[in-house]
């Protein structure tokens, strides 16, 4: 007996809103109802579920998981495999989305618990577990997350980084 098996490289669905000049890679999903900005990057084997709105010149790499009625600000960076979650009490069938506001940065593998907020210009480390609200200009890390210093501080330190050598 012989299997077949046919890949489909990406699912978009029909109903969802694609803006200009969006990339979205190998092995995709993008559910109904679903706006995607102007100048957005979608990594491989990434999931964006239904009722979604993603802002301009966003970027969303790979293996991240966006659930249902999540909202995603502008110029935001999501890192691989970043997990945004959907039900706060699971199971409970009661979905929230999760809002992450205008430039703020989610560091690679960090999980944001459903009906949280990212504030604008925040930073969340790689690895968090994010359980409460990010104020603007924050940068939180750890498990479970908390307050690391400023974006200020933030902007100092990866200046000095890039200058380095």
């Amino acid at each position: 007996m012989a299997f077949v098996i046919k890949l489909v490289e990406n699912f978009i669905s029909e109903k969802a809103k694609i803006g200009s000049n969006v990339k979205i890679w190998h092995f995709a999903y993008v559910g109904d109802n679903t706006e995607i900005g102007n100048n957005v990057k979608i990594g491989s084997l990434t999931h964006v579920d239904y009722d979604v709105k993603i802002g301009n010149d966003t970027m969303v790499e790979g293996l991240v998981y966006i659930p249902p009625l999540s909202r995603i600000g502008n110029n935001v960076f999501i890192g691989p495999s970043a997990s945004l979650t959907n039900d706060p009490f699971p199971p409970s069938e009661k979905l929230i989305g999760v809002i992450i506001n205008d430039n703020a940065i989610i560091g690679s593998r960090a999980v944001i618990k459903a009906g949280v907020t990212i504030g604008e210009n925040s930073v969340v480390a790689m690895g968090a577990v994010v359980t409460k609200d990010v104020p603007a200009n924050t940068v939180v890390g750890g498990v479970p997350a908390k307050v690391m210093y400023s974006k200020e501080e933030y902007d100092k330190k990866q200046r000095d980084w890039k200058n380095s050598n």
